[in-house]
C-alpha cells in the first residue's frame, strides 16, 4: 500500500475510508432516487386524479323552443364548455333534437352507439343511419338494426324561459347505462 495515502480518504490506505466507486455509486443511487420521485408524480396525479373530479351540469342554450317544431328532427350545433380557441372544429358539437308535443323533446348525440360514427337523419324514412357499419335507429333513438349494441345517447334537457337548454358538461357514451 501506499504510505502516503493513510488518512487520507481515499482508500488507498491503513485509514479506511470510502473509495472514490462507493462514494460515486451513492451519490449515483441518490440522484436516481430523487429523480424517481419527482418523475412519479405526475403519474400518481394521473391516476388519483378522476377519483376526485367532479361533474357539474354545464347547461347551454341551443336555441328557441320554436326552432324545434314537433314531430320534426333537427340538427342543433353547439361550443364544448372549456373547450379553447386553439381547438378549431373539434371545439364544437351537435346533437339530434327531436320535437315533441308540447315542450316535450328528445336530444341524442350524433354518435352511434356501435364505435361512434355520426349519424345521420333521414326524413323520407324517419331514421337515423350510421354511415360506417350499417347502425340503423328508428326516430325515438331506438336501436332498430345493425351492430349498435343500444339506442341512441341521449343529452339531459330543460327549457327556460322558452329556451331549450341541454346539459352539455358530460358528453353523452358507454358510460350511460341503458
Amino acid at each position: 500500500m501506499n504510505e502516503g495515502c493513510q488518512g487520507c480518504g481515499c482508500g488507498g490506505g491503513a485509514g479506511g475510508g470510502e473509495s472514490r466507486r462507493s462514494v460515486m455509486f451513492k451519490l449515483g443511487a441518490g440522484l436516481m432516487a430523487v429523480g424517481g420521485a419527482v418523475a412519479s408524480v405526475p403519474i400518481f396525479g394521473a391516476l388519483v386524479a378522476p377519483g376526485f373530479r367532479r361533474y357539474g351540469n354545464t347547461w347551454l342554450d341551443i336555441g328557441a323552443v320554436g326552432d324545434y317544431p314537433a314531430g320534426e328532427t333537427r340538427l342543433a350545433k353547439f361550443a364544448i364548455p372549456g373547450a379553447s380557441p386553439n381547438d378549431g372544429e373539434t371545439a364544437t358539437a351537435a346533437a339530434w333534437v327531436r320535437g315533441m308535443e308540447g315542450d316535450k323533446f328528445q336530444v341524442f348525440a350524433v354518435n352511434c352507439a356501435h364505435l361512434g360514427c355520426p349519424v345521420k337523419w333521414f326524413q323520407q324514412s324517419r331514421l337515423f343511419m350510421c354511415p360506417c357499419h350499417g347502425g340503423v335507429y328508428y326516430e325515438d333513438g331506438s336501436r332498430a338494426s345493425g351492430p349498435p349494441p343500444r339506442g341512441l345517447f341521449e343529452y339531459e334537457w330543460k327549457v327556460e324561459n322558452g329556451r331549450l337548454l341541454i346539459d352539455a358538461g358530460l358528453l353523452p357514451g358507454l358510460q350511460e347505462t341503458a
